[in-house]
């Protein structure tokens, strides 16, 4: 079995809570995991020249690749060895691009906490356009 479980990351504390939560369970899920961190495609600015806009961009991933490293090495702790990736873009098209190319066993996902569906609908949030664009299972803390 080639399938892998997803867990987007990103400076949440819905973010530690997936993990903390998935963590805690390990034993129970397959040992391929790969750790996604997603740019926001927000760095599309006209007023910024071309080669200031390709500086920002560079520090920007630099950045990402050690906000990823910070969580990999948790899961390492815990006995995985998660492959990392950094995308940029919209996190669902994203999250969704690779539930299509690739075999996802299970996306891990939490949700804010006193917010519910009716602030999902209202203020949108990824966990919950994800439920709704993905088609893996997911597992949501």
């Amino acid at each position: 079995m080639n399938a892998r479980i997803l867990i987007p990351v990103d400076d949440s504390e819905t973010t530690e809570k997936a993990i903390s939560g998935f963590l805690g369970n390990r034993t129970r899920f397959p040992d391929r995991i790969t750790l996604l961190h997603v740019l926001e495609d927000k760095l599309s600015y006209r007023a910024i020249p071309e080669p200031q806009l390709a500086s920002i961009r560079e520090r920007a991933r630099e950045a990402g690749y050690k906000f990823l490293e910070k969580f990999a090495e948790r899961f390492r702790e815990a006995g995985f060895n998660p492959e990392l990736r950094l995308e940029e873009g919209d996190p669902i098209a994203v999250i969704k691009k690779i539930d299509a190319e690739e075999e996802i066993f299970l996306l891990v996902m939490a949700r804010h906490e006193g917010g519910g569906e009716v602030s999902d609908i209202l203020f949108g949030s990824i966990t919950n356009a994800a439920m709704h664009k993905v088609n893996c299972p997911m597992l949501l803390f």
